[in-house]
């Protein structure tokens, strides 16, 4: 057994086994460098597998050393920050791979300090897989990222190295930091993988830069690159927000022949920018398009739909709407009932006002007290109260 529930036992029967292996082949027996090695990995408790690693120590020579990185990630692992990084500088030459293991486990615990101490300990150039993890690790505090530059710099250049940071420095909104590097990318003559231009994109869409982030797209494109949904989804809201519906129009169009096929959210996006601005006729062709695209409307779209019509003053056009969304088994929020019935009276149509309340109760969904008011006080001032008393007993 390699595991025991008393600690003091487990070191007493090592101890043993490895005093007997001395005497024989240390390589055959059971206190073997590995079989050490095994027997420190299976403790749960780091401080008795640096208890077995310290009696190991005293007895075979060649165990120091090839044990002492996984009880070091084992002490980091159970946050015994201090006692991994006293074991750490007894290593001569720390392995990337650990350097590289460490760093993540100690950016998932949140503490940049450590990974500071890590870089005095790299030995460049670092193979550029343990470099990429350095560097994820790093960038994702805000306060190691001037380290993460200068591990950059001093590194050979590659684009995904650069693509890492560039997505660090867009997250945090430095954008011309991370701008600076991706034009560095060019200078060493590499190219800007699909990722750097996401982040960068995406960046300045969150600035409103909308403009520039169109320009990258193109050339993205240009060069082969497929955008995914998300980087679509970002350009779409901005240019939205700009008011720029035709070429977010054009651009949803594009879409699926640059090998990026719109969803839902891409057009409920558009269809809630032609409707903030008043042009919710724009918006129904949008919702037409949906269909012949592989793409069906859902509640959002609709809702935002009826919304807009209803804002616009066109409450029979929602109207037929709100009775695709029913027939389609979609009920709608009160809200929508609330504008539909808000649009009716608003130009006098009390009786259609009535009879969406009345689809209202149907459907299960309880009218807010304004939309009560809104009918009744019309009704009262028409004298048809009695149309409302008979809808309301119908539905009780």
């Amino acid at each position: 057994m390699l595991c025991s529930s008393n600690p003091s036992q487990l070191i007493t029967h090592t101890h043993t086994q490895m005093a007997s292996s001395s005497s024989s082949s240390s390589s055959s027996s059971i206190g073997s460098p590995t079989r050490i090695r095994k027997l420190i990995a299976a403790q749960r408790d780091p401080l008795l597998a640096m208890e077995i690693h310290s009696v190991a120590s005293s007895l075979l020579s060649d165990h120091h050393l090839t044990a002492l990185p996984s009880l070091i990630l084992k002490l980091a692992r159970h946050r015994r920050f201090s006692l991994s990084f006293s074991l750490l500088r007894r290593l001569p030459s720390p392995s990337p791979s650990l350097l590289s293991s460490l760093s993540s486990v100690f950016s998932s615990f949140s503490r940049p300090d450590l990974l500071l101490l890590l870089l005095p300990l790299l030995r460049p150039p670092l193979p550029p897989k343990h470099l990429h993890r350095l560097l994820r690790s790093l960038s994702s505090h805000p306060s190691s990222l001037p380290a993460a530059f200068s591990l950059l710099r001093s590194s050979p250049p590659d684009s995904h190295s650069h693509s890492i940071l560039i997505h660090a420095f867009s997250r945090s909104g430095r954008i011309s930091l991370a701008y600076s590097l991706f034009n560095r990318v060019f200078s060493l003559g590499l190219t800007p993988d699909p990722q750097a231009y996401r982040s960068l994109m995406q960046a300045l869409c969150r600035k409103s830069q909308v403009s520039t982030a169109s320009d990258l797209l193109e050339d993205m494109l240009n060069k082969g690159f497929v955008p995914d949904a998300l980087t679509y989804s970002s350009l779409l809201n901005s240019l939205c927000r700009k008011k720029r519906l035709r070429e977010a129009y054009k651009l949803l169009c594009r879409m699926k022949v640059r090998g990026c096929n719109p969803d839902i959210v891409h057009y409920n996006t558009v269809i809630l920018g032609f409707c903030r601005e008043g042009r919710p006729f724009d918006a129904c062709k949008v919702l037409d398009d949906m269909p012949e695209n592989g793409c069906l409307p859902n509640l959002v779209s609709y809702t935002t739909l009826v919304n807009g019509l209803c804002a616009g003053g066109f409450a029979e056009r929602a109207m037929e709407f709100l009775e695709v969304m029913v027939g389609k088994g979609l009920v709608p929020h009160f809200s929508v009932f609330h504008g539909l019935v808000k649009g009716f009276c608003n130009v006098g149509k009390v009786e259609e006002a009535c009879l969406v309340l009345e689809e209202m109760l149907k459907l299960g969904v309880v009218p807010h007290v304004d939309t009560w008011m809104m009918v009744l006080v019309r009704v009262c001032c028409d004298d048809d109260g009695e149309m409302l008393k008979q809808m309301v007993l119908k539905n009780c």
